[in-house]
């Protein structure tokens, strides 16, 4: 099953952090591989963004995905549901002396076939989602 997961202090408050990483629409401020992204409906807890990443070839692939846990400046949950591949994402927020200690993990179920022909593929895509909140703290940190 591939998964990954990255740790980082993010020199701003909870409450900032949270608040950046659960409005899906600053996806692309931060995440690269993000195309477009729109809310589709609710806020918080079962909320649900239309989201289009890059595939192979530079093709876009849907990624939406709907809010399954939001506990705000602790912990955001979430849950794709389109696209070929529908992982589980969890970011977890501690507030520490520097600010906060961020921790991203990603993990998707791949079977048979689909974990022989995609599994490095998505192994791949999952780090470098992961290696993306270094560009996430550099984003807030730069914000006044």
């Amino acid at each position: 099953m591939p998964s990954a997961s990255h740790s980082l202090t993010i020199d701003r408050s909870p409450g900032d952090v949270f608040a950046f990483v659960v409005d899906g629409l600053n996806g692309p401020k931060w995440r690269p591989g993000v195309i477009d992204v729109a809310l589709v409906s609710g806020v918080g807890l079962g909320a649900i963004y239309r989201q289009g990443v890059k595939g192979p070839g530079g093709r876009r692939i849907d990624a939406d995905y709907r809010v399954t846990i939001f506990e705000p400046n602790h912990r955001l949950a979430f849950l794709a549901i389109a696209g070929p591949v529908r992982p589980t994402g969890e970011f977890l927020l501690e507030e520490v002396a520097e600010g906060t200690r961020l921790t991203f993990s990603l993990e998707a179920e791949l079977g048979g076939i689909r974990k022989l022909l995609m599994g490095r593929a998505v192994q791949r895509t999952m780090d470098a989602e992961v290696a993306a909140t270094e560009r996430l703290k550099h984003v807030l940190e730069a914000m006044p």
